[in-house]
């Protein structure tokens, strides 16, 4: 799980793991990660954590949010990346098995079907050995019924279908996008933003920025990620747009 580490100057102060979706930031007492420091405003930012990513977004604060020396309003945080408010620094912090998740799945994916046709530790001449028994049976044995043929390779976990948005109202009505990315942030910056992740397992839309949350088939959504099915119906930022599943 990833976490922030907070300090102020050298002295560390605490550590925060960023176990829910949305980590609040601020001086105000609700906020998940109080910083009672005028500096702060009272709801200063926010942290996004799906699976394995978060993203910083500010809130529209006085002073401002700070990256690694850069403002920002909104920012995909990396391991070691240091937000700055102020006098105080929060570290992000990426597990290290999270790090090494993306590049390992990668390399797992392409050496998997080599590994299969010839493990490390096998004989060079095994294979031909094993693949010539089948041969021998059915030609010196003509009252056997011939082997099964080896089962084969394990076929790719099937992909969820792409999902796609098409926009019922506003001056792009009709227009569709293809939801290809791990995240896609919808809706207007200071007025209402929400985000569709991508997951092994289907789509889900999280409330981000705004006072007023989204909608989805008539109903107002809370704090949690919402899975949408097919030809769900969204309402953000004064646009009506419908989700769909393509074949």
């Amino acid at each position: 799980m990833a976490k922030l580490i907070l300090s102020m100057e050298t002295t560390m102060l605490k550590e925060i793991p960023l176990s829910k979706e949305r980590t609040t930031i601020g001086r105000k007492a609700h906020n998940d990660i109080q910083i009672d420091n005028l500096a702060i405003s009272g709801e200063h930012a926010v942290v996004i954590t799906i699976l394995n990513d978060s993203f910083l977004e500010d809130l529209g604060s006085t002073n401002g949010t700070f990256v690694n020396g850069q403002p920002v309003k909104k920012h995909f945080l990396q391991n070691g990346d240091t937000i700055e408010l102020g006098k105080y620094r929060l570290k992000f912090v990426a597990e290290a098995v999270q790090q090494a998740s993306g590049t390992d799945f990668e390399k797992t994916m392409i050496l998997r079907p080599a590994a299969a046709q010839r493990p490390a530790t096998e004989p060079p001449a095994a294979e031909p050995a094993a693949a010539a028994t089948p041969v021998a049976h059915t030609t010196t044995s003509p009252g056997m019924a011939p082997l099964p043929a080896a089962p084969p390779a394990a076929a790719p976990a099937p992909q969820p279908p792409l999902g796609a948005i098409q926009l019922l109202s506003g001056g792009n009505a009709g227009k569709e996008m293809e939801l290809t990315k791990t995240l896609t942030t919808l809706g207007k910056p200071g007025v209402q933003v929400a985000v569709i992740a991508r997951r092994p397992h289907g789509y889900f839309i999280t409330h981000v920025e705004g006072a007023n949350r989204p909608v989805v088939n008539g109903k107002v959504l809370d704090a949690q990620a919402h899975q949408l099915a097919d030809h769900d119906v969204i309402e953000l930022a004064g646009v009506k747009m419908e989700f769909f599943l393509k074949n």
